[in-house]
């Protein structure tokens, strides 16, 4: 894969992600690659696409792997669409944790 699923912006990180709602059960499944070649970190989570509940579980999901507290991950762009970007608020030190991430395959 080419590039990041993510990069570091003023404050945090972008992260772009390809959610799942109503999945079995709540997971980071590592990277991925949409047709036009960008690349997305695949998140499934348990909650409905329904006023905004598939959304705050996502933010829950990735807070939770990234060791932050739920109010440093939000939802910017995407919020009814399946590919969206999300905002993390934290140090340039996040990048460790990030790229982690990006390279987890929980199968």
């Amino acid at each position: 894969m080419s590039e990041a699923c993510w990069r570091l912006v003023a404050g945090g990180a972008e992260l772009r992600v390809r959610a799942q709602p109503g999945a079995s059960k709540d997971a980071i499944e590592g990277q991925g690659e949409d047709a036009a070649g960008q690349a997305f970190l695949k998140v499934r989570v348990r909650a409905v696409p329904e006023k905004g509940k598939a959304n705050a579980a996502i933010e829950q999901v990735l807070a939770k792997a990234l060791g932050l507290p739920k109010s440093a991950v939000s939802v910017e762009k995407g919020e009814t669409q399946r590919i969206k970007t999300v905002r993390i608020s934290a140090d340039p030190s996040i990048a460790t944790a990030l790229e982690a991430l990006a390279g987890a395959q929980t199968r």
